[in-house]
């Protein structure tokens, strides 16, 4: 039955929307409204229907039926341009959609207008630039106007992203996980602006799962499950109940138990490790078995110790040793080698191959980094290629029709599962994965959380994430960086993780209280 609502007074409703891809039903008769100034998050496990839903009201796809509806007035959007026109903004998720490398940040900025959105009259670099530099400046966009757009990381592409959405002047927002590549004072600082174009009566459609976004934004909560709508909430939130009904069972029932693996020799071991000049010096020891998690603010060395250890970023001082003896890798082919893989943080740019090209399928991007030593003929085989991502879609539960599906074809989540299942196909010593839950949900994250602890007993993981909640959630072992150092660790086999979100609360607050002092 559709839900009924009071139209005119909506800034965005979403009436009896319907979706079907081939055999699978990607929404059935799903509504939602959104007030003016009100904030609508929409939480649920990938391929629940929240990016069909968001792609139908941006003009993206066409619903098969259902209307969509804009202060009142019913719009057909065939194409995110006439989204535009009509006032619907977006903000994405990949960051293969947030701009045009080649051209600069103000270009990017500018780039709705550029083509034809209504501002031909900056005709100029220099109007250009300084209608550029308004937009930067409203969400704190410290990037060289200048700069490529694509020499810029994930976490600068979002907020280029969102200065040109809010640059429209949209009287609908549309984020999808936003803050995915965000420090916590980068977050806080786009929460502000979502605060601000509330009081400016904008509607705001929020796609996150993280919850802590959640609470410090949303006003409302609607949750989708295999396309439907099973659930709404208002504030006080009760998440527990959220994520149950967005996976089907309770948050208990999903999580990752910890069962203690005794301690060996060190897999790993790093000695006054010191990872930029002028940097403190750090140790950190790894054993078989271990999953240790580094966190902390971005900018804190997170990567840049993944990429010391997978031989792409070099170190300024200390020892590194892997199963007793020096490492100091030459590049990714000497790490493969010897068993250290490494999962990077944009998996579109790292991990697979453009659609078209040939070998960008599940069983393609599952072989490719191993190519050299499961075909030494030069000649794939292709029912070996075909058996080994068998295995990891059924190890992983991975959502798709079979090995050839490109992976455009798959969601966020499955397609990080395919990513670790690309080097769970292989013996691991080292497994170095750059924020690998980016982008996925609750459901898919403890899937892959399974998978890395069930791959432990001969090799050990070392994760960078920015978020705490997936850091308590998957980690033996936790270790705070900041400056490029590691400033605490905590292991949650023996604590309950008091110490440790007392510790990240500080380092986030002090990161806020610098963020509103250079907002001021």
């Amino acid at each position: 039955m559709s839900v009924s609502f009071a139209v005119p007074t909506s800034a965005l409703a979403l009436l009896s929307l319907s979706k079907r891809f081939g055999a699978t039903q990607a929404l059935e008769d799903v509504s939602l409204s959104i007030a003016p100034g009100e904030v609508v998050a929409l939480m649920g496990a990938n391929g629940a229907g929240k990016s069909t839903l968001a792609k139908i009201a941006s003009g993206v796809l066409k619903p098969d039926r259902g209307r969509v509806i804009v202060a009142g007035r019913k719009i057909s959007p065939a194409s995110p341009q006439e989204a535009r026109k009509a006032g619907i903004g977006v903000v994405h998720q990949s960051t293969d959609q947030l701009g045009i490398p080649g051209l600069t940040v103000a270009e990017n900025l500018l780039l709705d207008q550029l083509c034809g959105g209504g501002s031909g009259a900056i005709v100029s670099p220099r109007r250009l630039f300084d209608r550029a530099r308004t937009i930067a400046a409203s969400v704190g966009l410290e990037a060289l106007l200048d700069q490529d757009f694509g020499a810029l990381g994930p976490a600068q592409r979002q907020l280029v992203a969102i200065a040109r959405a809010l640059a429209a002047e949209a009287s609908v927002l549309i984020f999808d996980e936003p803050t995915a590549s965000l420090s916590a004072s980068e977050a806080e600082r786009l929460f502000r602006v979502v605060d601000q174009l509330r009081h400016r009566g904008v509607a705001t459609l929020y796609i996150s799962h993280r919850l802590g976004d959640l609470r410090r934004i949303a006003d409302r909560v609607v949750v989708l499950r295999n396309g439907r709508r099973v659930a709404e909430q208002t504030k006080p939130f009760d998440f527990a109940a959220s994520v149950q009904a967005m996976v089907g069972y309770s948050f208990s029932e999903v999580a990752v138990k910890l069962e203690p693996i005794s301690a060996g020799q060190p897999l790993l071991r790093l000695r006054k490790l010191r990872l930029t000049p002028g940097a403190e010096e750090f140790d950190l020891q790894i054993s078989a078995g271990d999953i240790v998690v580094a966190t902390g603010p971005l900018g804190a060395g997170k990567s840049r110790l993944l990429g010391a250890l997978f031989g792409i970023s070099p170190v300024a001082g200390g020892a590194m040793e892997l199963d007793g003896e020096s490492w100091r890798p030459t590049g990714p082919a000497d790490s493969i080698a010897k068993g250290v893989f490494m999962a990077s943080e944009d998996r579109w740019r790292s991990s697979f191959l453009p659609p078209s090209t040939l070998g960008s399928d599940i069983a393609g991007t599952i072989a490719l980094p191993h190519r050299r030593s499961w075909f030494r003929s030069g000649v794939v085989n292709e029912r070996r290629e075909k058996k080994a991502a068998d295995r990891i879609i059924d190890k992983l539960g991975v959502r798709c029709q079979n090995v050839r599906d490109t992976l455009d074809l798959l969601s966020g989540g499955n397609q990080q599962k395919i990513v670790i299942g690309r080097w769970q196909s292989a013996p691991c010593r080292l497994l170095l994965l750059d924020e690998p839950f980016q982008g996925v949900d609750v459901g898919a994250r403890r899937d892959i959380a399974r998978a890395l602890r069930a791959d432990q007993r001969q090799g050990a993981t070392l994760i960078a994430t920015n978020d705490v909640e997936e850091a308590i959630e998957v980690a033996d072992v936790v270790v705070l960086m900041r400056n490029h150092t590691i400033i605490a660790t905590h292991d949650l086999r023996s604590s309950n993780g008091a110490s440790l979100v007392a510790s990240i609360a500080a380092l986030e607050a002090d990161a806020t209280e610098k963020s509103r002092g250079a907002l001021v």
